[in-house]
């Protein structure tokens, strides 16, 4: 049997970077690595921010080499409260009820209610 580990995002400065994914996200630290890696999870998954270059210089997240998408209960109370601690959208995967957006490295992620899916 076979499951999703972690993800490892690329990123220029790590710690820079987990400003964006702990205070704008909400993601809980798990753990800083040399002062150069950080560990995170939100829920079940676990996400490493790891010294490097996102090479997706992609202008939409259709046209991105990958995305993360971020599943929620309420869309609009979670866009209210993402974009109060500095979220910005940057456009839809199609439809105004999947709104994408990237990190401060140019990682693309939509943000969904599977309920309305």
């Amino acid at each position: 049997m076979m499951k999703v580990g972690h993800i490892e995002l690329f990123v220029a400065d790590p710690l820079r970077s987990l400003n964006f994914y702990r205070d704008v996200l909400g993601f809980q630290v798990v753990q800083i690595i040399r002062d150069e890696i950080a560990w995170l999870k939100l829920g079940d998954a676990e996400v490493v921010l790891r010294p490097g270059k996102n090479r997706d210089d992609a202008p939409s997240y259709a046209r991105s080499l990958q995305g993360i998408v971020l599943y929620c209960d309420d869309l609009d109370a979670t866009l209210v409260s993402l974009k109060s601690r500095g979220l910005e959208v940057r456009g839809t995967d199609g439809s105004p009820r999947c709104p994408t957006f990237t990190d401060p490295d140019g990682h693309w992620f939509q943000l969904v209610n599977p309920a309305e899916q």
